[in-house]
């Protein structure tokens, strides 16, 4: 199970009462796109449809529609509550599925159509029009299911190697919408990796290269150079590859295409899609974290470029 998936089962496991807060419609330039959604309890929220007084304003209907469902609570003092975000209520265009205490059924909502103007302190320029709704159990249950779907088609991403940069590297790919995958030799070194990401003890790291997705990204960074040398050459016959990163300097890259080219059978186009070093030479700190930050971010370019998350 991945992170999303398990963080929204906590949450709905610890909140009966929810709210979900679906983008139905994004005109011009939106924080989001249609499709996005959160959800709102009483005193959570889980994701995001943007930020700023967009999402203000939306958790504050939402909480009102939740407080329609609630039983009644004691009236609050004067004056409490009041602020800023309340005030942009005229911007709602059109509302709609009144409470289902109104109604005397389930399913409560409201229908919000905001301009993303001054008017509410953003300057986006675009239009959002967004649905409100009570989340019942059957929702619930189909809320699960679409994430973990999601979460299945999430691109695969191997890190080969354990040590100081594997590490943060696992760290920095935890944040991130992909399925890690840490793989070493040495028991060892697969130990205190951060929960969503996976790890794997193999005493054949390239059988995982020949095993793994189309579109995965491969990033070699073990303890041993000739190690190193065989992971890649198996990675770089994966014409389906979308990333094929391996650490190190001008000098190993040079001892690897020589090798590459005439012992291990390679080419020259294959060996052109090596990314050696990782993570670009702009910036040129070696502290592992710095190496993980800068490898990331090459990573992700590499995965939307081959757009590996709209196959």
């Amino acid at each position: 199970m991945t992170s999303r998936t398990r963080s929204l089962k906590i949450f709905l496991d610890a909140n009966p009462l929810v709210a979900r807060v679906e983008v139905t419609e994004a005109k011009g330039s939106t924080p989001r796109e249609a499709g996005t959604w959160m959800l709102v309890a009483s005193s959570a929220i889980f994701g995001t449809i943007g930020g700023g007084q967009l999402e203000f304003m939306a958790i504050d209907k939402a909480r009102e529609v939740l407080a329609l469902e609630s039983p009644p609570s004691p009236p609050r003092p004067p004056g409490e509550g009041e602020g800023r975000r309340e005030e942009a209520g005229p911007l709602i265009r059109s509302f709609g599925a009144p409470s289902s205490r109104e109604r005397g059924e389930g399913g409560g909502g409201a229908l919000l159509d905001i301009p993303l103007g001054p008017e509410i302190g953003q300057c986006c320029g675009g239009r959002v029009g967004l649905t409100i709704s009570v989340v019942d159990d059957q929702v619930r249950s189909a809320l699960i299911t679409e994430t973990e779907a999601a979460d299945t088609r999430l691109p695969a991403v191997y890190v080969f190697g354990g040590g100081h940069v594997g590490h943060a590297l696992a760290q920095a790919l935890a944040l991130l919408p992909v399925r890690a995958t840490v793989v070493e030799t040495r028991a060892e070194a697969i130990e205190d990796f951060p929960s969503d990401v996976a790890t794997r003890l193999t005493a054949v790291p390239e059988e995982l290269v020949r095993e793994a997705p189309g579109g995965s990204a491969f990033i070699v960074l073990t303890h041993d150079h000739s190690l190193d040398f065989l992971i890649v050459a198996e990675a770089l016959r994966r014409t389906d590859a979308a990333y094929v990163g391996m650490i190190g300097s001008a000098t190993k890259k040079a001892t690897f295409r020589s090798w590459y080219l005439k012992t291990a059978g390679g080419g020259e186009e294959d060996f052109s899609r090596l990314v050696c070093p990782i993570g670009g030479d702009a910036v040129r700190d070696k502290r592992p974290a710095v190496i993980a930050a800068l490898a990331a971010a090459e990573i992700l370019a590499a995965l939307a470029a081959a757009e590996v998350w709209n196959s």
